[in-house]
């Protein structure tokens, strides 16, 4: 018999295993092969090394998830681990509502009723709006979506755009040339790409620009045919900006547009690209509005907290 140390000291045992360690009581029952225990800041699995090899794999997922989301649930384990309800484990062929299989066996899917509407739209529509608060996973599941095109073949690239627009800062006054200036802007997009690719994978799609990542001002001119083009912070566009970039669409091209209209770093008389195009597209075929609220806020617990706090403010 093999034994597998896993050392968890920088998060706190109750975070992982659960208040009477209920979550630890899900784990086990997806490895009835292994003895697995949990002491202070280890948990020891024993058994045999092809078992104790899965364990470590999938053990290190449910770890990642919570650095990132700062919470591990029962149905999260349920979620991470790919299991049908009878305990079956599954595999990643037959788990038709997985987006991508991100890095180290992270499995990337919508995991709230509205991140699904997004992606119900997407599949329906070649052209979605997601509004809604910070940290509902707006951007997190468009990128999901355009990767997993990507992987299918569905298109040829992907271009993620945002409005380089100063958040109480002054861009001029940060260092380097226009590309290191405005990296900053683009670095939530470059994370989530991180999640679901290869680091050299990733880079090499940007060598090669089958995926390009610009401020939005480079979009103007162009045509995206084959495409999957993601516009981020769209409450910071102006109506003719938002405009610029969806006549940008060519053929065989989808396009997500997403956006906080309670975020909007504008100058207080401009009006909101995102705010105006609501009432605009609304009504036309082949477009789709997704609404998410703070019921799908997947952060830590109190960006919910704070959100509320700010949104109840008189």
């Amino acid at each position: 018999m093999s034994e597998k140390t896993i050392n968890i000291e920088t998060i706190h045992p109750l975070d992982i295993f659960g208040a009477n360690d209920q979550n630890l009581e899900v784990i086990r029952n997806f490895f009835p092969k292994l003895k697995i225990v949990s002491r202070d800041n280890y948990v020891r699995a024993f058994g045999e090394e092809a078992y104790l090899l899965d364990f470590e794999t999938k053990f290190n997922t449910l770890l990642l998830h919570f650095e990132k989301f700062g919470r591990l649930t029962k149905s999260d384990i349920t979620m991470l681990l790919g299991v049908e309800s009878n305990g079956t484990p599954t595999s990643p062929e037959i788990q038709p509502d997985v987006l991508v299989h991100g890095k180290n066996g992270m499995l990337i899917r919508a995991r709230t009723s509205n991140q699904q509407k997004l992606v119900d739209g997407c599949f329906r529509h070649d052209l979605v709006f997601a509004i809604g608060p910070a940290g509902t996973g707006k951007t997190y599941t468009a990128v999901a979506l355009a990767v997993r095109a990507l992987k299918n073949k569905e298109i040829q690239r992907i271009i993620l755009t945002r409005p380089a627009v100063e958040a109480g800062e002054n861009l001029g006054f940060l260092p380097g040339d226009l590309k290191e200036k405005l990296d900053p802007y683009m670095q939530p997009l470059y994370d989530a790409l991180g999640d679901m690719l290869p680091t050299q994978k990733l880079l090499q799609y940007i060598e090669d620009r089958v995926i390009e990542i610009a401020p939005l001002a480079f979009m103007r001119g162009r045509t995206l045919n084959n495409a999957f083009a993601i516009l981020d912070e769209a409450q910071n566009t102006t109506p003719s900006q938002l405009k610029m970039f969806l006549t940008r669409m060519g053929v065989s091209s989808k396009f997500i547009v997403t956006g906080d209209v309670t975020q909007i770093d504008l100058p207080k008389n401009q009006v909101s690209g995102l705010i105006h195009s609501q009432e605009i597209l609304k009504n036309i075929p082949g477009i789709d509005f997704v609404y998410l609220d703070k019921s799908d806020i997947i952060r830590h617990k109190l960006v919910g907290r704070v959100i509320e706090a700010y949104s109840s403010e008189k």
